[in-house]
C-alpha cells in the first residue's frame, strides 16, 4: 500500500471514530420522547376509546373517504393518509380539549393513544372506501 492510500484509511477511521463519539454523547445529552413520557401511566382501553375520539373519526373520516373516492376516480391512486389523519386528528381534538379546559369542563386529558385511535379510525375508513366495489361499479358508469 501506499503512504497516501494508508494515510486517506487513518484519516477516515479517526473521522469515523470522532462522529461515533459525537453521536454517544448527543444520545447522552439529549431526552427521548419516551423518557418524556416514562412517567406518565398508559390509560387502560376503555380510556382510550372516547366519545370525543370517534366524533372526530367520524367527521374526518367521512372528508377522508370523499378524498380517496376522488382521488380514485380521477388518477386511480391514493397517496398515504395516516400523517394528514394522525395531524388533523390531533389539531381538531386538541382544539376542542382546550376550549373544555378554558370553560372548565375538561374531564380527561388528551392522551397519544387516544389520537392514536382516531388516526386508526379514520385510515381504516378511507380503505374501506378505496378497497370496496362501490367505486368501480357504480360511480365510474354514471
Amino acid at each position: 500500500m501506499s503512504t497516501t492510500t494508508q494515510e486517506q484509511q487513518q484519516q477516515q477511521h479517526d473521522l469515523h471514530n470522532e462522529n461515533r463519539m459525537h453521536d454517544s454523547n448527543t444520545d447522552m445529552n439529549s431526552d427521548s420522547i419516551e423518557k418524556i413520557f416514562e412517567s406518565k401511566k398508559v390509560p387502560p382501553w376503555q380510556n382510550q376509546l372516547t366519545l370525543r375520539a370517534f366524533v372526530v373519526s367520524f367527521i374526518l373520516g367521512i372528508l377522508f373517504t370523499f378524498i380517496v373516492m376522488k382521488l380514485n376516480l380521477t388518477i386511480g391512486i391514493i397517496p398515504s393518509l395516516n400523517v394528514s389523519a394522525g395531524l388533523l386528528g390531533f389539531f381538531f381534538v386538541k382544539t376542542w380539549t382546550k376550549f373544555l379546559d378554558k370553560s372548565g369542563l375538561l374531564k380527561q386529558p388528551f392522551t397519544r393513544q387516544e389520537n392514536t385511535v382516531i388516526q386508526t379510525c379514520i385510515v381504516a375508513s378511507s380503505g374501506i372506501a378505496f378497497s370496496g366495489k362501490f367505486r368501480s361499479v357504480s360511480l365510474s358508469h354514471t
